[in-house]
């Protein structure tokens, strides 16, 4: 959040749309040139974890090792080659041709500390990914404050480069506690075991790949037809409404991939998993995506500033697309922890297929809040689709208890919703807070429901004020 303030006063609309641009057209290559190795190194990684295989698991860190590495390397290349294509592309000239192959490193940079974050991942020491995640952000913040003030908007490409060398170092100072036997293992037994992640990881790259592509897409459009600066603001907005959702389901990951691969063969199990993190995602999210709902122009002030003011007006409907994405996200994970690719590389396609054909169709009818709308519509479909399939895959119902929350919580954001789309700016407050207060009230006594009276952050909890009443205790 601090790295965000920084930047979006020290270069403003545009340069956030500039950064925003960059990290696609890189992005893009990397997913393409990563073939899915790090998301689906953490379902082997586990599974040998889980064998007790000692050898096993070794043989399958070193080919984990070594594939990043391939990938890292490829990524770059594959970068210096189209970096003239993708900067006239992506920027509407090749003048920036030269910061698209310096950030070419940065995949080589990210799919090693990948690599060493999906070790940490499969053997589910969660402790040092949250270390890995707070140190990173931290000296990260530190180094784009300074090559920032220094270098102006002439340091993006520097700060990305700094970043990844800094996230490059945190996560292996934490992988190398990790202690494995010894073994050889010739190139060739690399290639047939890589082989095993490739199938698995090209379905999971598949849907990241594409996402990848509607990003670059859609924001390559919003440049051309509304300039820079409206992709900033656009930027600003996407990722305002998904950092609560964001950061809860990219924790919540780290733990439930690996613990939902260890039971996959298990569908009752799976069943089960999948419908306790729907409640712990809606619980721990409601409060934030309400609060995002009721005070749009405040957050972008606070976050950015008052040149972001118009990004307010997409707020609402990423909040309702943010919504559908954590209903649907723990059904994803099935698909993939279950091993069906083609599944998954059907849902991605449709999905991703589906949300650029919306983004860029109601972007030249409704104009730029037009790509916001898609959201929620795309979600919708989404989560009807996943639940269709997972039902095939696993016999996946909600339970009754996940119906209810979902009711509950979805009724308290169409509600801030459609508030905040009728009632003045002040009376639109008040409702706000005690929307967003309600929906706090819910997800204390949710989470304290399920953590039990005797957990430590119940306790915790109890000892603020009102806080045994907000917990139910």
């Amino acid at each position: 959040m601090l790295r965000t303030k920084i930047v979006a006063v020290m270069l403003g609309p545009s340069g956030v749309g500039l950064v925003g641009l960059y990290v696609s057209a890189t992005t893009l290559v990397g997913v393409f040139a990563g073939l899915g190795i790090t998301s689906s190194g953490v379902r082997q990684v586990a599974e040998a974890d889980a064998s007790g295989d000692v050898l096993r698991t070794a043989r399958t860190v070193v080919t984990l090792r070594r594939a990043c590495w391939a990938t890292g390397i490829l990524g770059w290349v594959i970068t210096a080659v189209l970096s003239y294509p993708l900067s006239v592309w992506t920027f509407g000239s090749g003048e920036r041709t030269g910061g698209v192959i310096v950030l070419g490193a940065t995949l080589l940079l990210g799919s090693i500390s990948g690599g060493q974050s999906a070790l940490l991942q499969g053997t589910r020491r969660i402790g040092d990914l949250a270390r890995i995640s707070v140190w990173s952000m931290i000296l990260g913040t530190i180094m784009a404050v300074c090559l920032y003030g220094w270098l102006g908007e002439a340091g993006i490409v520097p700060v990305l480069v700094a970043i990844a060398v800094v996230n490059l170092g945190c996560s292996w100072w934490f992988a190398r506690r990790v202690r494995f036997v010894r073994v050889t293992l010739e190139w060739t037994e690399t290639w047939r075991n890589s082989k095993r992640l490739v199938v698995l990881g090209f379905a999971l790259m598949w849907g990241v790949l594409l996402s990848a592509i509607v990003a670059l897409v859609v924001r390559s459009i919003i440049v051309r037809e509304l300039g820079l600066e409206a992709n900033g603001i656009y930027q600003a907005a996407w990722a305002i409404s998904g950092m609560f959702a964001g950061f809860i389901l990219g924790a919540m990951a780290t733990d439930f991939y690996p613990r939902l691969t260890a039971v996959a063969h298990d569908d009752a199990q799976v069943n089960r998993l999948v419908n306790e993190q729907t409640e712990i995602g809606i619980l721990l999210a409601l409060p934030g995506l309400l609060a995002t709902l009721s005070f749009a122009p405040w957050i972008m002030r606070a976050f950015y500033s008052a040149k972001f003011l118009p990004g307010a007006e997409l707020l609402p409907w990423f909040v309702l697309g943010i919504f559908g994405q954590v209903l649907s996200w723990p059904m994803g994970y099935t698909l993939a922890a279950k091993g069906a690719a083609r599944w998954h590389f059907f849902v991605e396609s449709s999905g991703n297929l589906l949300h650029l054909v919306l983004a860029i169709s109601l972007l030249r009818w409704l104009g730029l809040w037009g790509t916001a709308l898609a959201l929620p519509i795309l979600y919708l479909f989404h989560v009807a689709l996943l639940v269709w399939i997972c039902r095939r895959v696993t016999g996946f119902r909600w339970a009754p208890a996940s119906i209810k929350l979902m009711a509950q919580s979805g009724g308290l954001i169409a509600a801030g919703f459609a508030l905040q789309r009728v009632l003045p700016v002040y009376p639109g407050l008040v409702a706000g807070l005690v929307l967003t207060t309600s929906g706090g009230m819910l997800s204390a006594r949710g989470l304290a429901l399920r953590l039990g009276p005797e957990h430590r952050l119940v306790l915790l909890a109890c000892k603020f004020p009102l806080g045994k009443f907000a917990c139910g205790v």
